[in-house]
C-alpha cells in the first residue's frame, strides 16, 4: 500500500460530495409538556417558586440595575450636602443597597400583579 506522501499531486484526487442542505425543524413541545409548564407557571406565579421566564428575569434585572444607580446617585447627593467626603461614600453604599431592595421588591410586586391578571384571563404561558 502506498503512503500518501509518496503520491504525486496529480495522482491524489479527492472526490467531494455535493453539500446536503439540512432543514432545521423547530420542535414544538407536546401538549403534555405545555400543560406541565402551565401548571408550573401557575404555582410559581401565585404561590411560590423560581420564575423561569427569561423576559421576566431580564425585566427584573433592568429595574434592579436602574434602581441601584438611582440609589447610589441619591446617596452621593445626600452625602455631598452634608459636606464630608466619608458621608458621600457611606451615602452611596446605603443608597445603592436601598435601591437594590426597592428594585427587587418593586419589580417583584409588579410582576406578581401582572402575572395574576394574565392568569385570571386564562393566559398561563
Amino acid at each position: 500500500m502506498n503512503d500518501l506522501n509518496d503520491l504525486g499531486r496529480d495522482e491524489l484526487e479527492i472526490e467531494a460530495e455535493e453539500p446536503v442542505e439540512l432543514e432545521l425543524v423547530e420542535e414544538r413541545p407536546s401538549r403534555k409538556e405545555r400543560e406541565h409548564r402551565e401548571a408550573y407557571n401557575i404555582v410559581t406565579d401565585t404561590i411560590t417558586g423560581a420564575n423561569l421566564r427569561k423576559s421576566d428575569n431580564v425585566f427584573q434585572a433592568k429595574v434592579i440595575g436602574i434602581c441601584l444607580l438611582i440609589g447610589i446617585l441619591v446617596g452621593v447627593i445626600w452625602g455631598a450636602v452634608s459636606g464630608e467626603q466619608i458621608n458621600m461614600i457611606i451615602g452611596s453604599v446605603v443608597g445603592g443597597f436601598a435601591g437594590v431592595l426597592l428594585g427587587l421588591f418593586g419589580s417583584g410586586f409588579y410582576l406578581m400583579i401582572y402575572r395574576t391578571g394574565k392568569h385570571l384571563k386564562g393566559d398561563h404561558s
